[in-house]
């Protein structure tokens, strides 16, 4: 549900405010706007953040005519209104309040995922805090449409929150990327001060950009080293059908057992361990032909058997730029950064 009890609103048809006092189902609430309470669907009404911060003084010749509340007509949700290509965004909308000395404080931020591009997408986003996953969820956002996520506490921006979102294509195209990581952290402080810039210049939100347009896939035929695919045992397909018979490179792999074979419990320690050196070397050489300038490797902590055996091959693997397993906000000191050359 977009809306909790308490929460302030705005009529949509003839802007009056009032407040959230009852979730009536998922697509009315019971509305209380100058002391008349009535029910209203989802779609008649809005958070008034965005008008209070885009409302201008007009002076009308006329007064305009009432109107009533059960007259409004039932709509469907809009699009936003300017179609012009302008990447994609993760926006928080700071929902104020007065404090005990009467001040306007930030209470929470209701976070939307905002598609500025000519096509639609799937993802999936994760929000964590301090390195832990807090929410997590998956559905499909429309071409040019705002999609509300969720809310969350402004007090969090104090715990390194972290926001991880995977699009792919609703419509699957050939020449694009299967799919395409983006990961948004913030700092606190320079948050802080977004929020002070965006009271001072009268904004309605505080946006950053995910990406300006769906990459392309960045495989090529003519890089592609087949022959270190061949010598780790892995079939070797007509250059003409590579593409469509080689995996698409990941940026992050996970080599814990179970996430490689279901068939794994009978296995001894040196025939697991050798699975996750076949596996890490099959996603390494992908990694290479698609000239990938980093990937992360998921060992775990444990007993560090396999995190050593991984850096061992890496000190003699002439692409590698640099490579380490300082702490990570997502995966703590389980998982390995490689740089390529």
């Amino acid at each position: 549900m977009k809306y909790q009890v308490g929460d302030e609103i705005i009529i949509l048809l003839t802007n009056e405010e009032g407040k959230v006092v009852e979730i009536l189902n998922e697509e009315m609430v019971m509305i209380e706007v100058k002391g008349v309470k009535f029910p209203a669907y989802l779609n008649q009404i809005d958070f008034p953040y965005f008008y209070r911060f885009s409302k201008k003084k007009i002076i009308e010749d006329k007064k305009p005519a009432k109107v009533y509340i059960e007259n409004i007509p039932k709509e469907k949700p809009q699009p936003n209104q300017i179609k012009v290509a302008d990447g994609v965004w993760l926006s928080f909308i700071p929902k104020f309040a007065l404090d005990v000395f009467n001040d306007e404080v930030v209470e929470s931020l209701k976070i939307y995922l905002i598609n500025k591009t000519d096509e639609s997408y799937q993802f999936t986003y994760t929000h964590t805090l301090k390195g832990a996953e807090t929410f997590a969820f998956t559905n499909t956002i429309n071409a040019h449409q705002d999609f509300y996520i969720h809310d969350i506490d402004f007090a969090t921006i104090n715990d390194s929150p972290a926001f991880y979102i995977d699009f792919n294509l609703c419509k699957p195209d050939k020449q694009k990327a299967e799919h395409f990581e983006t990961s948004l952290k913030l700092k606190p402080k320079q948050f802080f001060n977004k929020i002070e810039e965006m009271k001072e210049k009268n904004e309605p939100t505080i946006a950053y950009k995910l990406f300006e347009e769906y990459p392309n896939r960045t495989f090529e035929e003519d890089t592609l080293s087949l022959h270190k695919l061949t010598s780790a045992g892995y079939k070797v397909y007509d250059v003409l059908k590579a593409k469509q018979n080689i995996q698409p490179a990941r940026t992050v792999i996970d080599l814990h057992i179970d996430k490689i074979t279901d068939d794994w419990k009978h296995l001894s320690n040196f025939e697991i361990l050798s699975i996750q050196l076949k596996e890490f070397e099959k996603w390494y050489d992908i990694a290479l032909a698609n000239k990938q300038s980093s990937l992360t490797v998921i060992h775990g902590v444990g007993k560090g058997k396999l995190k050593s055996e991984i850096h061992e091959i890496l000190k003699y693997k002439p692409e590698v730029k640099k490579f380490n397993d300082d702490y990570n906000a997502k995966f703590g000191y389980g998982a390995t950064e490689i740089f390529f050359k």
